[in-house]
């Protein structure tokens, strides 16, 4: 188990170490922070004055070693529009972000789990082909998309819910379905589709054949192995949390990490961006670490071969 552990944890350092590195370079060859920043008519002094002050005028290798550094010893850096530390910054906006991607992780897995289980225990049956009907129509309308048609319907045109902001819990109502349909869509088509391999199996047929019950089949043999490849999908959509709300909190104008995240984009506020970036990179592989560890737990053949 040591071992495992220390195996992922060394990817996972270089992972993270390679997003840093990618979002570094990247950031500096989009364009000049100082020419955004500034106003256009400030004279070449003060944007001169400003590089320097912000280590803009060192070379590239030098500025990446001492950003490298500082993230070591816990620096993130500094907003170049405000002064305040990135992370600070960054904090504030995530449990505005949780609050929307919390229950939509909870209503993918509420929903397309067990729309996945049924499809597949009643397959080629007229439910099945609707869950899956709504599935493909799920995960194949973009987000923003979703998002705008709903904000047409639900606030526009029935007046039943708010179009965007943060005032209240009704607010949350439209970025939540929109953030949770296409996961759950998702979801159920490959829960679906890991039931039909299981059930297929010839464990499944000894089983029924030995005259256990079916839904006893299906609870303690189905259901434990088709989890696997299902769990790989939920810890993809964990670890992808904070990414997801991105369209969504643009589309909504809601104050999240998504939407300082587009702002600090376009403003070229490289400590902010490059912060949340860190951030996101950690959420996946936290989660990839979270869901090998889970298959040991959940196939007892890869629990052996962990511990060995």
């Amino acid at each position: 188990m040591l071992r495992f552990l220390s195996i992922r944890l060394l990817r996972a350092a270089l992972t993270i170490g390679l997003v840093v590195t990618f979002a570094f370079i990247v950031l500096r060859m989009s364009g000049d922070p100082a020419l955004l920043i500034m106003s256009a008519d400030a004279p070449p002094e003060a944007v001169a004055a400003f590089r320097k002050a912000w280590g803009l005028d060192e070379p590239l290798w030098n500025q990446y070693l001492s950003y490298f550094g500082a993230i070591l010893h816990g620096d993130l850096g500094q907003s170049m529009r405000d002064g305040r530390p990135a992370i600070q910054l960054v904090a504030e906006r995530i449990p505005a972000t949780l609050a929307l991607t919390v229950p939509a992780l909870i209503m993918k897995i509420g929903i397309g789990i067990p729309a996945g289980i049924f499809a597949a225990l009643h397959r080629n049956s007229f439910l099945d082909r609707a869950v899956m009907i709504t599935a493909v129509a799920g995960f194949t309308v973009p987000s923003f998309v979703l998002g705008l048609l709903l904000v047409l319907v639900f606030a526009v045109q029935l007046g039943w819910l708010p179009s965007g902001g943060q005032e209240g819990w009704r607010h949350a109502i439209l970025p939540i379905i929109t953030m949770g349909a296409g996961g759950a869509a998702v979801l159920a088509r490959f829960t679906r589709s890991a039931m039909l391999e299981v059930l297929g199996q010839p464990y499944i047929r000894t089983a029924s054949a030995k005259g256990v019950s079916w839904r006893a089949v299906v609870r303690h043999h189905a259901l434990p192995n088709a989890a696997i490849p299902t769990v790989t999908i939920v810890g993809f959509m964990v670890g992808s949390l904070l990414a997801g709300a991105v369209v969504v909190e643009s589309v909504f104008s809601w104050p999240g990490v998504g939407r300082l995240l587009v702002v600090a984009v376009a403003n070229r506020d490289l400590a902010v961006v490059q912060c949340i970036l860190l951030l996101v990179a950690a959420t996946m592989v936290t989660a990839n670490i979270v869901v090998d560890l889970l298959y040991g737990f959940l196939d007892p053949r890869l629990r052996s071969g962990v511990k060995a």
